[in-house]
């Protein structure tokens, strides 16, 4: 009897799951957090590991690039296809830091399974999701008898992820010419659930800043003074409170310029995924929803830009009082920005709108740091269409779309290379990334398998991008 295409892919993966599951645990026995210092000779054998393993697979080109940091690898697969896209798989080989003490039931850098569940650090984040494209690329070619992928596919797999990517940019734009592609995948995101799979179309951007306000020279008598003079605590306050409007909207003029609404479809999109609130407010140990009028939770966190503070002080904080009109004052804040907002045009905002608040006898200085684009593929678009049905045909069933309300470095290939980012993770959020037990479901990490294998082929078909 013949294999259809879908059998010929899961008879192959099969039959190489053993070997694909004890190659995935000799690289999660390396400690590469990039994080710790004295873990760099780790972060390094990381990388050469996986570079060895690339060949392995059968990739044409691979390289270990080193950063001002820890070193990213780069993989390259011509197809042979004069006509075929190139499409470049990110995802990252550093892991957070981890300790048997921090709460673990086995050690983090020794993997051990358990029912069907893998557990490691990395074995979610990001490792797994990594390594389910070498075993996909070679069921892909099993599948269809061909020597090379549909795509000229590449690989980029950066080593300061968890660091938050300081040097990563700069890579990108150096590299450049080396990386251009016509759509990039992001293996570093999850779904909603096992039961319930999703395609990620868009993540946040981000903006931060500090704003320091100073009034007396020193701090000074509440008696003698107060009432008389500017309290810097007093304008950081007034500050914050002007933040937001009564409908919870960001109230600093300027802010949603360029903001891509959601549309009607997206928004019931969003409304077909089985979300209890109740739930996800035990999530965030938190008592009651409160954000945007007019928006739901899911719209929220996916869809709207938010400005929040992250921290605020000033004047004495010991115990006791000490009656003083403080001389200094400051609040951290982060923005999330969503698609058509530019973090520059958000700074200059913000900036003016401090400013126009702050009063007279008041000095303010504010710091912002490295910003973050958001990106966002909508939903019509071939390549994200090709993603879904990937994935439909290895769960066997319809898969539905979220956002991520995070931020992360996929803006900066989208921006860079001028490519859509879409996104291809099996997570889910029992994984515990980042914290003690984390692991990875042995199923649906042979279902990202499946779905690789699927979508090299369905890409070349159905999407001829344009030049």
């Amino acid at each position: 009897m013949s294999l259809t295409p879908d059998s010929a892919v899961r008879t192959y993966i099969e039959q190489h799951r053993a070997a694909f599951l004890d190659d995935l645990t000799a690289w999660l026995r390396i400690p590469s957090v990039s994080a710790q210092p004295d873990h760099a000779p780790d972060v390094r054998r990381s990388a050469d590991w996986l570079a060895a393993k690339l060949t392995e697979t059968g990739f044409a080109t691979v390289e270990v690039w080193p950063t001002e940091g820890a070193p990213a690898v780069f993989a390259e697969w011509p197809s042979g296809d004069p006509d075929a896209p190139t499409v470049l798989v990110y995802g990252h080989h550093d892991v957070q830091p981890a300790a048997r003490e921090d709460g673990w039931n086995s050690e983090p850098f020794e993997p051990v399974v358990r029912g069907n569940r893998l557990y490691a650090r990395g074995a979610a984040d990001d490792k797994g999701q990594v390594f389910f494209h070498t075993l996909g690329v070679r069921a892909h070619l099993a599948a269809t008898g061909r020597t090379a992928p549909a795509v000229n596919l590449k690989l980029l797999i950066e080593g300061e992820e968890e660091s938050g990517s300081p040097h990563f940019r700069a890579l990108v734009e150096e590299r450049a010419e080396r990386l251009a592609a016509d759509a990039v995948i992001v293996s570093d995101t999850g779904m909603w659930a096992e039961d319930t799979p999703t395609v990620c179309t868009g993540m946040r951007g981000l903006a931060e800043c500090e704003i320091r306000l100073y009034g007396p020279d020193q701090d000074i008598h509440s008696g003698s003074f107060g009432g008389a003079v500017p309290n810097p605590a007093t304008a950081v306050a007034r500050l914050v409170a002007a933040l937001h409007d009564e409908r919870g909207r960001v109230d600093v003029p300027g802010f949603y310029d360029g903001v891509v609404e959601l549309t009607d479809r997206e928004r019931a999109l969003f409304a077909e995924l089985p979300f209890d609130e109740e739930r996800w407010l035990r999530t965030a140990k938190s008592r009651a929803p409160l954000g945007e009028a007019g928006h739901t939770t899911l719209e929220r966190i996916w869809a709207r830009p938010t400005a929040e503070v992250n921290g605020i002080g000033g004047g004495y904080q010991g115990p006791g009082s000490k009656t003083i009109i403080p001389s200094a004052a400051l609040v951290k804040l982060s923005f999330r920005l969503v698609a058509g907002q530019d973090p520059d045009h958000v700074e200059k905002a913000v900036r003016a709108w401090a400013a126009d608040q702050v009063p007279a006898g008041i000095r303010c200085e504010i710091d912002f740091g490295s910003a973050t684009r958001p990106c966002l593929t909508p939903l019509d678009h071939p390549a994200l269409q090709a993603v879904a049905r990937a994935m439909g045909r290895a769960f066997e069933g319809p898969v539905r779309f979220t956002r991520e309300g995070g931020s992360g470095p996929a803006a900066d290939l989208q921006e860079v290379l001028g490519a859509p980012v879409l996104f291809l993770g099996i997570s889910v959020p029992s994984d515990g990334w980042h914290a003690p037990d984390e692991k990875v479901e042995l199923d649906l990490l042979l279902k990202g398998v499946e779905t690789s294998a699927y979508l090299w082929a369905d890409l070349a078909e159905n999407w001829r991008p344009t030049p």
